[in-house]
């Protein structure tokens, strides 16, 4: 069967440093955490590999928690959705009809069709929502914009069978996580530059306060010796944050800045709550679950 891929253009989406993070992956885990859950790049390689017998996604954002409910049980009813979508007008009037519905009256399945055709049509791919927490991006003028991937959409759906879905905080979402367990954290970003600051994912901010509780609850984590990876910028302030945890900086290639012949490699890192060892690591033949450190 085909392998889930994201189904939505995020920013800040991890498919570019997959192939570091899935080296510091534990082969095999109980529960797989991931509570800034984006475009879940991340969740679906590692529901491909089989790695956790367990997983507890989510986001504080409501709109892309519904998006994930909606094709986790009703696939067919998001496909019926978008299938109606893609055959009205491509274009502006259609564009902002759809944006101005209010997601509050619309079924789960219609949450999420309304969501994938605004991602997919609208500016960049963009999520950006204004002071009341309504969704405002600006419609995007692609030529012929891929509004429906049903083999996709099921394969994502496949994915998430068994899955626990939540809304809410970083914090409470890791909070019954132990040894033999896995956690992966992607927040908003440390801005590097005052053009790079993509923060408004959701109407509640993700500023300097959320960071420090961000790095001290890796550190208890690391008390709890619960194995957690965490991927930010490569600035001063997270160097600070995460001084003492083992961590590496890795280039990546991202189109942040609005001019292009600012864009290009940038520094990124990734941050282990503790180490572990090479027979841990995904891929090799001798990895059980990841025990505790003795």
């Amino acid at each position: 069967m085909k392998e889930a891929v994201p189904f939505l253009k995020w920013a800040g989406g991890k498919r570019q440093l997959l192939p570091e993070i899935l080296s510091h992956v534990p082969a095999r885990c109980n529960t797989y955490y991931e509570p800034f859950l984006g475009g879940g790049a991340v969740f679906f390689a590692l529901a491909a590999r089989g790695v956790f017998r367990r997983a507890v996604i989510g986001d504080q954002n409501r709109e892309l928690v519904d998006a994930y409910l909606g094709i986790r049980d009703d696939v067919e009813g998001v496909i019926s959705r978008l299938a109606r979508l893609s055959r009205k007008p491509h274009d502006s009037d259609t564009y902002y009809h759809v944006r101005e519905q209010d997601p509050a009256r619309l079924g789960q399945a219609a949450r999420a069709a309304r969501l994938i055709y605004l991602n997919r049509t609208g500016y960049n791919g963009l999520y950006r929502v204004n002071r009341g927490g309504r969704f405002n991006v600006p419609f995007g003028r692609y030529k012929n914009p891929r509004i429906l991937d049903r083999e996709n959409l099921r394969a994502v759906s496949r994915a998430l069978q068994g899955v626990q879905i939540r809304i809410g905080d970083f914090e409470a979402l890791v909070e019954k996580a132990e040894p033999g367990d896995f956690i992966y954290f992607d927040p908003p970003y440390v801005p590097i530059s005052t053009t790079s600051n993509f923060t408004a994912y959701d109407r509640l901010p993700f500023g300097p306060a959320e960071q420090d509780r961000l790095a001290r609850t890796l550190r208890r984590l690391r008390k709890r010796k619960v194995y957690a990876l965490l991927s930010n910028s490569d600035v001063t302030l997270t160097r600070g944050l995460y001084e003492g945890l083992p961590f590496e900086a890795v280039k990546v290639n991202r189109r942040i800045n609005s001019r292009a012949d600012r864009r290009g490699p940038i520094s990124e890192l990734l941050v282990r709550s503790r180490p572990f060892g090479p027979a841990d690591r995904l891929g090799s033949s001798a990895a059980g679950v990841l025990a505790p450190p003795v």
